[in-house]
């Protein structure tokens, strides 16, 4: 009976861990912040210490990270790609240098940020990235070779080639670029990602390379897994070493010759976590020696040699003062909690996205009440929940009215926000043009927030199509503007109907439709008629589309408005045409898979050659291939291409197949 209690709770840690690790590591869609995940972990291991008869060989605490996915092809890891033993107090760090000491009794360490991204493997052949992967669950990763190979500070080549190289790097998305991601996904009405961690989970692991490229992911390098031509004796020589090759290494990494100046590292890191362009999530300390860690050893799942400080998130707690809510560019309605400033993870902050009436009854979130705020992954404000209810506090209920409008607003059965479904309501229609103008949909500079403002308030426009009915003397006369403004407005509105399809198609704002995807829609259909008559299942068989999106698509074009709107944009001479539609059907029924780094063409340059003869091209190689276009460091998908028998075409081959007269209808060609 001593152990039936310790027993059930294991049990229960087990099914929560399993549970949140499986939306951490495999879904990229976390629902409890990762020290919260971490402590769960540290309680379960007390456990099976305290009581080892309750461990088990498929508990969590043996069981290094998440699963590979079938989305890629699975890498068997020569090298272990293990995790590290978290402590989450500087007593454990002072037990952690005291069972180092009762080993090596002279240990140095080194202090390193631990940046809070996804874990990679990195090979090189003579001084050539090969194959880059990820860490799955430490023994099998995935291959993610051409999306790795988009970041832009992953060598292609090392400054000075070795026989064999394998090193482990931690991607990771910038802030910036995480901020930029979620205000793109918000504007969009998606989910945004929680921290920038999934953020760069979800960017590396896209079907589609591009994709990757557009997320501006980044990545540090932090040890090497395996080396043949150079043997370093100890981790700050062989990061020194791979600065030499090329890689960029972790922002800092100082020798300490006892542990108090190494905690005084780990706090100082802390304190300045906001001055760092990634999200860190703790400080690693590790024995520097290489021989030393030999002697420390391992256990099946940690280094004995290393030890992980987890900082706690910071939380504040503030009154909150009101409850405003904005109409999205779909018609969302978002709340939005605004409270008493409060200085939090290095910047003042002030309100924070309650997402929809679900979240606020789950939290009870009233007016008045001093609500606990963090920020999620050190970036976003979040409200975590009510610290103290107010005397009079009552839960808040969003208005089924929009604020902007006045108009009735419905919740449809499979969504849990609140829309307005007024085509005509200002708040849209502002968040709609200015989106319309953006540099990623039609570009028309000068046309931001304030002129979109002014001109729907001096009543010159009141839908997109209407900016092309501008005249510069319409526009001169507005307050900020003058004449030589109003010109460069109405020049850049003109400029702008020559865009290709995918930009005037993204600029439409299509609920989930994103630059990527509209430019394969332009790509697919060549036409803006054919995509307003294509049916779902066409539309789901382009790569990179499911069913909702291809929902989405076909729903847009059926509403008559859009409709009318689209022939009020044709009439005004916007471009309707794909300019790199197909302009014969030369390579029908024939797919392509690219990869490498061609000699004169560009990768996007030949996609469109291809999709313009009538082809597709797809992101990876299947028994349906029928050629795979391979340049320099080529990398996975060569392989595979082999091993199916895939015909391998080079750029000149290429060229070639463009420069004949008859359709290639076969797999293989006469040359």
């Amino acid at each position: 009976m001593e152990t039936e209690m310790p027993k059930v709770r294991a049990a229960e840690l087990r099914k929560l861990i399993k549970y949140h690790g499986d939306l951490y590591y495999n879904q990229d869609n976390p629902q409890i912040e990762d020290y919260e995940y971490d402590k769960l972990t540290q309680e379960l291991r007390e456990l099976e210490e305290r009581y080892p008869a309750l461990a088990t060989a498929d508990s969590p605490t043996a069981i290094v990270g998440g699963r590979a996915m079938n989305t890629f092809a699975e890498v068997r890891h020569k090298v272990q790609m293990g995790s590290l033993q978290d402590v989450f107090s500087w007593d454990e760090l002072i037990a952690f240098d005291q069972r180092v000491r009762s080993v090596v009794p002279i240990p140095a360490y080194i202090v390193e940020p631990k940046i809070d991204g996804l874990s990679v493997s990195l090979e090189y052949v003579d001084g050539v990235f090969i194959r880059g992967s990820t860490r799955g669950d430490g023994f099998v990763g995935e291959d993610v070779t051409e999306n790795l190979r988009t970041i832009k500070h992953i060598p292609k080549k090392l400054k000075s080639p070795l026989p064999f190289l394998e090193v482990r790097g931690e991607v990771y998305m910038p802030k910036e670029s995480f901020q930029s991601l979620v205000a793109q996904q918000e504007l969009l009405e998606e989910n945004p990602f929680k921290n920038p961690r999934n953020a760069a989970a979800g960017s590396l692991r896209q079907k589609d390379p591009q994709i990757t490229k557009g997320r501006m992911l980044d990545i540090f390098v932090f040890n090497i897994q395996q080396i043949e031509g150079r043997t370093p004796a100890s981790h700050d020589e062989s990061l020194d070493l791979l600065k030499d090759l090329g890689f960029t290494v972790s922002p800092s990494y100082n020798r300490y010759d006892n542990i108090e100046d190494a905690i005084a590292e780990v706090k100082r890191i802390g304190e300045n976590r906001d001055s760092f362009s990634c999200d860190l999530d703790g400080a690693v300390v590790k024995v520097n020696s290489f021989s030393q860690r030999e002697q420390l050893g391992a256990t099946t799942k940690f280094p004995k040699w290393a030890a992980a400080y987890k900082y706690p998130p910071e939380e504040k707690d503030s009154k909150l003062l009101e409850i405003e809510i904005n109409v999205g560019r779909t018609g969302a309605l978002t709340p939005t909690a605004v409270f008493v400033p409060i200085h939090l993870a290095g910047t003042t902050v002030s309100r924070a996205v309650l997402h929809n009436q679900d979240f606020i009854n789950e939290k009870q979130i009233g007016i008045g009440d001093i609500i606990t705020v963090r920020k999620a992954g050190e970036i976003i404000p979040e409200v975590v929940g009510v610290k103290e209810h107010a005397a009079d506090s009552q839960v808040f209920v969003i208005p089924v009215f929009c604020p902007s409008c006045g108009q009735a607003a419905q919740k449809s059965d499979d969504e849990a926000v609140l829309r307005c479904v007024n085509l005509s309501c200002p708040a849209q229609l502002l968040k709609h043009i200015i989106h319309f103008a953006s540099r990623d949909a039609m570009d028309i500079e000068g046309l931001g927030e304030a002129n979109a403002e002014s001109f729907l308030s001096a009543g010159l426009i009141s839908t997109p199509a209407d900016l092309y009915a501008l005249k510069a003397e319409d526009v001169a006369v507005l307050a900020r503007m003058g004449e030589k403004s109003a010109v460069n407005i109405i020049a850049a509105i003109e400029k702008s109907k020559s865009n290709n399809l995918g930009r005037f198609i993204f600029a439409l704002g299509i609920r989930g439709i994103g630059k990527r995807t509209s430019e394969l829609l332009g790509l697919r259909f060549g036409n803006i008629d054919a995509i307003m008559d294509a049916e779902i299942t066409a539309i789901e068989s382009i790569d990179g589309f499911g069913h909702v999106l291809a929902e989405s698509v076909v729903a847009f074009f059926a509403r008559e408005q859009n409709r009318r709107s689209i022939e009020r944009f044709r009439t005004y001479g916007v471009n309707m045409q794909s300019l790199a539609a197909p302009r014969s059907n030369r390579f029908a029924g024939l797919t392509f898979v690219l990869t490498g780094t061609l000699p004169s063409l560009k990768r996007d340059e030949a996609e469109e050659m291809i999709l313009s003869l009538g082809g597709k091209v797809s992101s990876s190689v299947s028994k349906k291939t029928n050629f795979v276009l391979a340049g320099e460091d080529a990398g996975s998908k060569l392989t595979k291409a082999n091993d199916l028998g895939v015909e391998i075409i080079d750029e000149a081959r290429f060229k070639n197949m463009i420069g004949q007269t008859e359709n290639i209808n076969t797999k293989t060609i006469e040359t």
